[in-house]
């Protein structure tokens, strides 16, 4: 995997200048492999998939993570990979930094793809506090896997999830979490002017189906596409109806070749 601005990440269909880029942030205490493969190999456009920092295989955190933050990360990324504008997808906590890019760095936004995410992510008190200490971080993790999946995921898939969120530093995972329940956009999300598209489960129990629903009212021409019996990790439980929801809108965006910096 090729490193920029201390950001690893994956990219498919390199050679492919002239298609639509496409960044993939995944959520907490993820890496590029929360998407599926159908996700970031998506035909006909430039797919990059980051490792966000301090997680995987990029370089720790400098300052106390937080959307925002992460959002000022990106931004830098952007410009060391020579990308001027690009189409964000976040799902979760990757949404959120989604929102933040839309909100405070629009001339860098061509669209935005907001998957299992909302304007506030409040977390549960006691999974923060056990997610907080070494000794307790593995029943934070049991926790918040068992809230992730609908009851129709198999049960391998449910066992890697946590066996990669297990991988995560403990202060990693601690610190997305409070990066998660000190997000809160929604006075801002209404001056978002890039096409959006929200993508939500009816099985979510981390991120509730309304959270997407508010979101398609409030965003100025947002799109919204329900997965009936998807829980919050479907990216990875329902790949392809969420690949094919992502074509249809990338595939509406405008994008003029040669825009990179």
């Amino acid at each position: 995997m090729p490193v920029a601005a201390e950001i690893y990440y994956s990219l498919y269909r390199e050679a492919e200048k002239d298609t639509l880029p496409v960044v993939l942030m995944h959520g907490a205490a993820g890496n590029h492999l929360s998407w599926s493969a159908e996700i970031r190999r998506l035909k006909g456009f430039r797919i990059y998939a980051l490792d966000l920092p301090g997680h995987g295989k990029s370089a720790a955190l400098d300052a106390q993570q937080s959307a925002a933050g992460f959002a000022r990360k990106v931004i830098e990324w952007l410009a060391a990979v020579g990308l001027h504008r690009a189409v964000f997808v976040g799902h979760s906590l990757g949404g959120a930094i989604a929102l933040e890019l839309g909100i405070n760095y629009p001339e860098h936004v061509l669209g935005l793809g907001l998957v299992s995410t909302g304007v506030r992510l409040r977390v549960n008190p006691q999974v923060l506090e056990l997610a907080s200490s070494a000794a307790t971080f593995y029943k934070a993790v049991d926790l918040i896997v068992a809230s992730s999946f609908s009851q129709h995921a198999p049960a391998r898939l449910v066992e890697l999830a946590t066996r990669r969120m297990a991988e995560t530093r403990p202060s990693v995972l601690h610190g997305d979490l409070l990066a998660c329940t000190n997000f809160d956009v929604k006075e801002q999300v209404a001056t978002l002017r890039r096409p959006v598209l929200v993508i939500g489960g009816t099985k979510d129990l981390l991120t509730p189906l309304r959270y997407a629903q508010f979101m398609a009212d409030t965003i100025p021409n947002a799109r919204l596409y329900v997965i009936p019996d998807a829980g919050h990790m479907l990216i990875l439980e329902r790949p392809l109806e969420v690949a094919a929801a992502l074509a249809d809108f990338l595939r509406a965006i405008v994008y003029s070749p040669g825009e990179e910096v």
